[in-house]
């Protein structure tokens, strides 16, 4: 796994695969549970969800026994188990992240693409030290030591894009997250300019939604969708609106792509929408 961090696509990846051989066995979790001294019918279902954050070998040791799964298919399962309790770097930062942007930033950190639509803010992923200074700042009674850390945070994450083989991100904004001037005129005008430039990179798409194109359905909030390198991990929706709701079903998954669809075939072209953020950028003088 990049950056070693090795934990939420794995977790998610053995819930699955423990799912999968249950459901073989024509068990219910109930099921599993009452044939099982140590674990119980919620215990199993946050495994299968991927949602216990250091899998005991114990456990899946005892499941894999109690389906039938023996030698290298046992063994491989028991590697996945143990890949997917290490600790990212985010977790020295668990006092300021919600515990529902843990696994946002776990999968961030594993993705090979990810498509985003913010309605409201620059895309993290391509916010500069002092505009992220001037979010953080927004937040009542915030200590000094605690926003420079909010920073650190979002640069460790934005090394996604600049690591070998970086993932590939596609952004669309409201032309609203363009002239929204957090920070002040000088700090919007280094981030607009700071946009200008990511937009040249390989890797990284760059749309805006210009207001004169009305009204759209994803006026209720930003969503973003993760893709990932190995076609056995599915891809995920992520909500923030919803204070961080995922998904992992096909159907959502295809709905929120094909809304993303949607507004790119609405949103500026990229060359249209570096003229826009140039245009943009001038204003804040």
């Amino acid at each position: 796994m990049s950056n070693g961090s090795g934990s939420m696509v794995s977790r998610r990846r053995l819930g699955i695969e423990l799912r999968l051989l249950r459901e073989r066995t024509g068990m219910s979790a109930a099921d599993a549970a009452d044939r099982l001294d140590d674990l119980s019918q919620t215990k199993i279902s946050r495994l299968e969800r991927g949602k216990v954050q250091r899998p005991r070998i114990g456990d899946v040791r005892a499941l894999l026994e109690l389906y039938g799964v023996t030698g290298d298919d046992s063994e491989a399962l028991l590697d996945l188990t143990r890949g997917s309790r290490g600790r990212g770097w985010w977790n020295s930062y668990s006092d300021l992240l919600p515990s529902w942007f843990h696994g946002y930033v776990g999968l961030e950190a594993e993705a090979a693409e990810l498509i985003n639509f913010e309605p409201q803010l620059i895309p993290g992923l391509l916010q500069t030290e002092e505009y992220v200074r001037a979010l953080a700042q927004t937040a009542p009674g915030i200590a000094a030591d605690d926003v420079e850390r909010q920073v650190k945070v979002r640069m460790l994450r934005q090394e996604a894009l600049r690591r070998e083989g970086p993932f590939k991100l596609w952004a669309i904004v409201d032309e609203a997250v363009i002239r929204r001037p957090f920070g002040g005129p000088a700090v919007m005008r280094e981030q607009l300019e700071h946009l200008l430039e990511a937009s040249t990179w390989p890797n990284v798409v760059l749309q805006v939604l210009p207001f004169d194109a009305g009204s759209h359905p994803a006026i209720s909030g930003s969503f973003a969708v993760l893709g990932f390198p190995d076609a056995s991990d599915t891809d995920v929706a992520y909500l923030d609106s919803h204070g961080g709701l995922f998904l992992d079903q096909a159907s959502d998954v295809a709905w929120y792509r094909n809304l993303f669809d949607h507004l790119r075939a609405r949103a500026a072209d990229p060359d249209r929408t570096r003229d826009l953020v140039k245009k943009t950028a001038k204003e804040f003088t």
